[in-house]
Formats: structure tokens, sequence, C-alpha cells
């Protein structure tokens, strides 16, 4: 059973009813939910790792693409994959599925454009001359089965044991070995396959571990093998049972890199730290740990400094709400003379370490926002002699009731999400209706693609914007609007689509 090559694509493909499993398998995929600044070059690292990809287009406008693969095999096995492991584009799920067309067709200028890049960018990444099957048709093997990681956002212990249950997801893990380096903890990890290690990297890349923190950065090391010596808490050979511990030897080394006494930066038993809740957010890759965190004193690394903002629409305000989503802000200062820049003041360094990762790269008025830690360990609130305009632009924000996170146990902790499209409304009076509630936000030239109230609680519902940036704009603009003489509406991000 076959159609027609798709040869215009300018409306969304046809979408399979049934259960994936029983779509008709095709060399061409379609991709749905990608972010609307998609780069050809995240769409193709979703395919290489499993062939060659012949032809890509993309459609910016409606968060799709479609992929041709170098062969119906190639797909399937992608589909498969993905099915158990669904992939994650900038902590955003992906959705793969099978066209209902056979081939696609790149005969204008756009799309002639697309494939140059993509043969670019299919040459670069493919080993010359090293691949997974003798037929040159199969697997595109990474350059070599060791990975290197660093983790960044070091926030919970990251143990060998960890690295091991979450990359064995992927394969077969043979060798780790775990170090620090420019104050960064490192690992060096190896698997069976080279193959498996091209899985791992494409799907891991920029992960979470945990929670909001240890954020993994990967990369394939120039090692072509690990030489294990000990089998300890910082360096393992599931290979070999065999090996010693080292303990009563000089920290280990392994091909000239000193592996320092890692487990000594954190105690033997941990506890959770008290008055730190730690939010659940998609991407990590496993539960969050019974630890004490170690960090810096707030005052450090509690204070953000925001930059590239829109110095003609931002304001105190608007900040507060929209870093309000991620921790309690105390104080917003926008800096009098480069109003593009700001400094916001979380209550702790939790909250702003949430904040960073959720808002960095973030579109805000049109721009790409940067949000990056501050030197500064307070905002100071303008002196007396202060004019007018400087005050301005200085808030305090301590006493706040909009504060999400203020009291102790709170169900806002467990809901604390990457800014999406779809935003959960609550606080819903009974005498507001679901027109109410969409003209509320088209009113203020927003795009409601879809809304649903909560089965068992009409006080929330779900309400889909077109894009990320709309919803952030529309958080900000509607999070506490007044719904009738007591009751005010309360917008967050959620997980969910619609």
């Amino acid at each position: 059973m076959s159609s027609a090559p798709l040869s215009s694509v300018d409306g969304t493909d046809r979408l399979c009813v049934s259960e994936r499993a029983q779509c008709i398998p095709s060399p061409v995929l379609h991709l749905r939910q990608l972010p609307a600044d998609i780069s050809e070059q995240e769409v193709v690292a979703l395919a290489l790792p499993f062939g060659r990809v012949s032809k890509l287009i993309t459609l910016r406008t409606k968060n799709q693409a479609f992929l041709e693969m170098s062969s119906e095999e190639a797909a399937v096995t992608m589909v498969n994959y993905y099915a158990s492991a669904p992939p994650t584009i900038r902590n955003q799920p992906v959705f793969i599925q099978y066209s209902n067309h056979r081939e696609l067709k790149t005969n204008n200028l756009t799309n002639q454009r697309t494939q140059v890049a993509l043969q670019a960018i299919s040459g670069a990444a493919v080993h010359s001359g090293n691949m997974a099957s003798g037929d040159g048709q199969g697997l595109v093997a990474a350059p070599c089965a060791v990975l290197r990681i660093i983790v960044e956002n070091l926030f919970y212990p990251v143990t060998l044991e960890v690295l091991q249950q979450i990359f064995s997801k992927f394969g077969s893990v043979l060798k780790i070995i775990t170090f620090t380096r420019n104050n960064q903890f490192q690992a060096l990890l190896q698997f069976s396959d080279a193959v498996h290690a091209q899985h791992a990297k494409a799907s891991l890349d920029g992960q979470n571990i945990y929670n909001g923190c240890c954020t993994l950065r990967i990369d394939f090391s120039k090692l072509s093998a690990l030489n294990v010596k000990y089998n300890n808490d910082k360096s393992r050979d599931f290979t070999r049972a065999d090996l010693p511990t080292g303990e009563l030897e000089p920290a280990a080394t392994a091909f000239g890199v000193a592996l320092p006494p890692y487990g000594a930066a954190f105690p033997p038993t941990f506890h959770q730290h008290a008055g730190l809740p730690v939010a659940a957010v998609p991407g990590s890759l496993v539960s969050p740990p019974r630890v004490s965190l170690q960090m810096a004193p707030p005052a450090v690394y509690s204070v953000l400094l925001v930059s590239n903002l829109d110095p003609e629409r931002v304001s105190p305000h608007c900040l507060f709400i929209l870093f309000g989503v991620y921790g309690d802000v105390q104080r917003v200062k926008i800096l009098f003379n480069k109003k593009e820049n700001a400094l916001v003041q979380m209550s702790d360094a939790t909250q702003a370490q949430l904040a960073m990762s959720h808002l960095n790269g973030q579109r805000l008025h049109g721009n790409v926002i940067r949000v990056t830690l501050s030197k500064h360990p307070v905002v100071q609130l303008p002196r007396g002699g202060a004019g007018q305009e400087e005050q301005t632009l200085t808030q305090d924000f301590s006493g706040s009731a909009l504060h999400r996170f203020k009291k102790p146990g709170s169900k806002n902790f467990n809901n604390i999400f990457p800014p999406s499209a779809t935003l959960h409304l609550s606080n819903i009076p009974s005498s507001v209706s679901e027109e109410i509630l969409k003209d509320l936000f088209s009113t203020r030239g927003f795009s409601v693609k879809a809304f649903k109230f909560f089965q068992k609680d009409r006080k929330m519902a779900l309400l889909q914007l077109a894009s990320v940036e709309e919803a952030i704009e529309a958080l900000i603009g509607l999070h506490d609007h007044q719904l009738d003489h007591n009751q005010h509406l309360r917008v967050s991000f959620s997980k969910s689509t619609i």
C-alpha cells in the first residue's frame, strides 16, 4: 500500500488514528511539536543514529518536519526506539510517527536550500568509511564507543552507579571513570558498541539527571578504550569483578588523568535539605536522591543577570511574574544606564538555578534573553537621593502576596515545568465559561489553539496558544487577572498538551 510522493507540504500530515504499532511503516517520518525556531541540525541529530537522512522538509510555522530515511528499515528502527525512549529537544517532547507518504519531493528553491544544508550536516556527522553494517545502510557509527561526560549545575552528587543506570538504557556499559577537572565533575564511559554511544549522545546531551540541575554535556572521547585499574566509587570495569579497590593505594590514575577523591566532596549519608523542596521538572532522568545540597551561600548565587531585554517593553513587574514561576522573587532592578539588562534576586540559590535553567534562551518581547548568575550578592534598593526613574526601575517584591512558594509543602513545588505553549489555568470561578476564558486571551492578541477543562475539577483548565513565546507573554499579562470580585486567575506552564 502506498500513496503519492509528498511534493507540497502546506498542511499537517494525516495523523495515524490507531496505535503507532498499527501504523503502516514508511521511510518518511512525520515529526510534531518541534520548537518554533528549530534548526535542521537539531532535527537531523534525532535521526542520524539510525541511518542516513535522504531528504528533509521543515515547517517551522507549524512546528513540524518531515524526514525521509535512506531505507524503511532505518525508519522502523528509529520509530521503535523512540517509542520506548521518547526524544526531547530543549526539554520539549517531540512526537514521531510514520507519514502516509512514501517519499518526499524537494523540487522548489526553498527545499533545495534545505537539501544543501542537509548534505552538509549529514556529511559532518557521518564518520568517514565507518558504518555499522557492511552494506553501509545500517546505523551510522559514532567515532568511538567512549563518551566524555561533563555534569553542569552539580547541585546533587552524581555517582558512578547513577551514570550506569542512565546510560545502560542505551546499550551495554563496559567501563566508567569519574574525575574532577577544572572544578567540573566529569566522566568517561565506554559502551560495548559505538552505535550505543551514538544513541546515548543523541538522546541525553543537554538533559538533566535530577530535577532542574545536573545537566549532561556529552561529546565523543578521543580515546578508543578505557583502562580501568580499580573497581571503586570513582572507576569501574563491569567486565572484571576481580579488580582491586585500590583503597590502600594513592589516588588512582588512568591514562594520565588523576582521579581526586571525589567521594570526599559529599557526606556518606545524604538527607533532604530542610526547606528546599525540589520541583518535578520534565526531562530529568532519575528521581532526586535524598541529599544535602552542596551550594555556596545564597547571597552569592541567588541573584541573576538577565540580558538582551527589550528596554521599551520590559518592567520590574513583568520580570517578577515570569521569574516567579520558578521561585519567590525578592527584588528586581533594571539597570539605569543599560536598560536591556536587569538583576533578579531570588529567595535562594536553588530557585535561581531553576529559573536560569528554564528561562535562559527563551524569547521575551521578541528577544532571546540570556540568564546567568550575577556576582552581586543582593539587589540594592535606590538611595534616598535617587531620581524618580531610577526608583521606578527597582522594585522590592519581598512581601508580595503573589509568591508561589512561600507555603511549606505547597503543591506548586511539584508543578514547575519549562515554558511551553500550553498553559495551566487555575482558581477559575464556576461562573466563568470556556468562552469567557478564550475571549480573555484572544482579546489580548493571543491565538488560542485549544482549550480543555479538567474533568474532575472545573476550577482548572488547559489552554494552548500558538507558540511558547505567546504563552510567556500571556502568563505575564494574565496571571493574577481578576475574574470576579474575589477570585484571581492563576497561570503557569503545563507539561501536558491538548
